[in-house]
């Protein structure tokens, strides 16, 4: 048993590290749910089987999923963001609404984000 106890700790022990320690968050997640299996069964060795049906319902069951469902969405939102950009008309091609001049414009001011001043383009007023 002492055997046993011992490879528990162990495991304990590298699964603490590795979640500090790895770049992905899916993995990380992983990693998290092992950790969580194994403190419920250290709970169940010392003899404390409450706890250990709590860990094993919240630790590795509900919080893990809540971490999956937010990296899902995580990634959902990285994509959004991606889509616009490729998706973006070419300079020129498009104007604003009706009867307003495309932003950059000939006599327009527009904001130089790099910088935050206020350039005029040329061929403008």
């Amino acid at each position: 048993m002492r055997i046993f106890e011992l490879f528990l700790l162990i495991g304990l022990i590298v699964c603490a590290l590795s979640v500090s320690f790895t770049k992905r968050l899916l993995t990380s997640i992983i990693i998290y749910m092992s950790y969580s299996s194994i403190m419920a069964i250290i709970w169940v060795i010392l003899q404390s089987p409450d706890l250990a049906v709590t860990e094993a319902a919240v630790g590795a069951g509900v919080t893990s999923i809540l971490f999956f469902v937010t990296l899902k969405k995580i990634r959902a939102i990285q994509e959004e963001r991606q889509e616009p950009e490729a998706a973006a008309p070419e300079p020129g091609k498009s104007g604003g609404p009706e009867g307003m001049p495309e932003p950059g414009a000939a006599g327009v001011l527009k904001t130089d984000r790099k910088e935050g001043a206020e350039t005029e383009k040329e061929g403008g007023i």
